[in-house]
């Protein structure tokens, strides 16, 4: 057998097996991206059932602000205390529109300020898998698309809150 077939066999393999491991860091950083997204998105986008209503923040401290809570939906009750996670979101003295999550002690907002800001983590893991899809499978076009999407998830965000 000549040298030059095994070298086309030995590159061909090498070229698959950096195919197969890069497609799979990709997809698993586009997975943890859709997961860490999930946990708080599925309360704002999945309300039917839950208890809506408005907290006007009274106080904020270095994770997480709080207030009164105020029911909008039919059957909810309102509460003297509900906590609103991840403070960069919410500023002291505002009124929000939120969501309550099954426990009811905590908030998420809602409406597309609160939509947009769940799905942060899937913007910056689209923008992280962008740069694997270009260096590592060599499919430009396909992590353009891909950085432009997260840059854009990630800059609609950050306008609407």
């Amino acid at each position: 057998m000549p040298s030059a077939v095994r070298t086309s066999r030995g590159s061909s393999a090498l070229r698959l097996g950096r195919f197969a491991a890069m497609g799979a860091v990709a997809v698993l950083i586009l997975i943890a991206g859709v997961w860490a997204s999930w946990g708080t998105a599925q309360h704002v986008m999945l309300t039917k059932g839950r208890e809506r209503g408005t907290v006007e923040v009274t106080r904020c401290a270095e994770e997480a602000c709080e207030g009164p809570y105020r029911p909008l939906s039919p059957g909810s009750q309102p509460r003297a205390k509900v906590v609103l996670d991840d403070t960069v979101a919410v500023e002291k003295g505002r009124t929000y529109t939120v969501v309550l999550k099954p426990d009811g002690a905590e908030a998420v907002r809602s409406g597309p300020a609160g939509v947009l800001y769940a799905w942060v983590p899937l913007g910056g893991a689209l923008l992280l898998a962008s740069v694997v899809v270009a260096g590592g499978l060599l499919r430009t076009r396909a992590a353009w698309v891909m950085a432009l999407a997260g840059a854009g998830l990630l800059t609609a965000a950050f306008v609407a809150l």
